[in-house]
């Protein structure tokens, strides 16, 4: 399941430890609340996406903004980009 892919990735690229797939809540933010991420973390984070997914990512775009929101958002722009 690409959700549960996407848990696990966030997981070994960030280095959480102490956090299971199943700790992090699909809808919960990934930044400051949530899970507490922060830029740099984003940064790694999105070049892992682009490597395993083939999805393309602009640091500058607003929308990279709201991609990055939660799990499930994610979900939705590797979704998205896989059907083109």
């Amino acid at each position: 399941m690409l959700e549960q892919e996407v848990k696990e990735l966030i997981i070994n690229v960030l280095q959480l430890e102490d956090i299971t797939p199943a700790d992090i809540d699909s809808a919960a933010p990934l930044f400051v609340d949530g899970l507490g991420l922060d830029s740099i973390d984003a940064l790694e984070l999105g070049v892992a996406l682009q490597k395993r997914y083939g999805i393309t990512l602009s640091a500058d775009a607003e929308d990279t903004r709201q991609h990055f929101s939660s799990v499930s958002a994610l979900v939705k722009l590797i979704q998205t980009q896989r059907k083109k």
